[in-house]
C-alpha cells in the first residue's frame, strides 16, 4: 500500500531521502491499540530499534484503505483522507 501522511516530520523525512519509506503500524503483540506516544514507545523498545524520533504524540486515526485491481477500485475501510473523488465499482 501507499500513504500519503499528513506529518510534517514524516515529510521532511521523505523529501531528505528522495525515497519512500517502509514502515507499518505499532502495535504490539497482545494488544489491538497503535503506540502514539513517543515517550512510551522509547521506554518499550529502545534496546530493540535503531531510532524513536520524538515529534510528540500522534493521533490513531485509520488511513483509507483501497483496492485498486485490474482497473477495479473498491474500498476496503473509509479513514483518513477525503475519498469524494474516487467512484468506488
Amino acid at each position: 500500500g501507499i500513504r500519503i501522511p499528513d506529518n510534517t516530520i514524516v515529510r521532511a523525512l521523505l523529501e531528505e531521502l528522495g525515497e519512500p519509506i517502509m514502515s507499518s503500524s505499532l502495535i504490539l503483540p497482545g494488544s489491538e491499540i497503535a503506540l502514539g506516544d513517543p515517550e512510551r514507545i522509547r521506554a518499550i523498545l529502545e534496546h530493540d530499534v535503531d531510532l524513536v524520533i520524538d515529534g510528540g504524540p500522534v493521533g490513531i486515526q485509520p488511513s483509507t484503505v483501497l483496492d485498486w485491481h485490474a482497473d477495479h477500485l473498491k474500498i476496503v475501510r473509509r479513514g483518513v483522507g477525503d475519498i469524494g473523488f474516487l467512484q468506488e465499482e
